[in-house]
């Protein structure tokens, strides 16, 4: 079974660690059939697919689940919810028809709410960022300061309107009734990965543009990028659309031979 899930409010600060310690007290509390790995500590059969950085939201985030009894999707995703805390939401679930689920993750779309800037200040920004060739970015990881092009994954980018913007419901902290700037993001996904703070980066390099607070970072969708349209499709849709293999049929008593030797009328 194949379900997508949100990392909402509060719970955007959740890290991976944590969402997987409350799924799994959500799938004994459901009493989800689940299929185990073997050895001395099994451990429930659960896939995860390319989470979001802790600290940011999500409305698209999936994961796998293997089951050894066939469940109806729509009920088992109700006692999966009812058994999460708010902010962690299954919002959709689909029997796994198809092959080749992470191939179809090749993209997100993001909203980044940029608290006490002024629109206009990050369409210039967002114009200078797209005119470049390329924007090199530091990012400290495990390994010390890594230096990598921010501009190639980039796949679109815009200041659109707060009022058209997803992600524009109210926030219980937001700074307050300045102004606000909202950014759309496609990204693909690359090695190494490219993320919302490090477009950021690149648009305090090209531009100065500093928000006074963090960016609000919120996952809109994530799958297939389509070049043509420049739109991110929803990587469950093969799986609604793919038709149930139909139960093998029991064989039928066998034909009788004729006697060997008969011949015919």
């Amino acid at each position: 079974m194949r379900l997508r899930y949100t990392k909402r409010g509060r719970l955007r600060f959740t890290s991976h660690r944590d969402f997987q310690r409350a799924f799994e007290r959500a799938l004994r509390r459901a009493e989800v059939p689940m299929a185990y790995s073997a050895g001395f500590t099994p451990h429930p059969k659960v896939s995860y697919a390319n989470a979001a950085p802790t600290g940011t939201g999500s409305e698209a985030e999936f994961l796998e689940i293997a089951l050894v009894e066939v469940c109806d999707p729509d009920k088992l995703r109700e006692l999966l919810d009812e058994s999460l805390p708010a902010g962690l939401d299954i919002i959709d679930a689909v029997e796994v028809r198809t092959t080749g689920f992470a191939d179809r993750l090749t993209a997100s779309v993001w909203e980044l709410r940029l608290d006490g800037v002024e629109p206009r200040a990050a369409e210039e920004a967002v114009a200078a960022f797209l005119a470049a060739e390329s924007v090199e970015v530091e990012r400290r990881t495990k390994n010390g300061l890594r230096t990598f092009d921010a501009r190639a994954a980039v796949a679109g980018l815009e200041a659109v309107p707060e009022a058209g913007a997803e992600g524009a419901r109210s926030r219980p902290d937001r700074p307050g009734d300045g102004p606000c700037a909202i950014l759309r993001l496609v990204v693909r996904h690359v090695t190494p990965a490219v993320r919302p703070d490090d477009v950021l980066s690149g648009l305090r390099a090209v531009a100065d543009l500093a928000p006074p607070v963090p960016a609000a970072v919120t996952r809109l969708a994530q799958g297939l990028f389509d070049e043509e349209s420049g739109t991110v499709t929803d990587p469950l849709a093969p799986d609604r659309e793919a038709v149930r293999p139909a139960p093998p049929k029991a064989a039928g008593p066998a034909a009788a031979k004729a006697p060997e030797g008969a011949g015919t009328a």
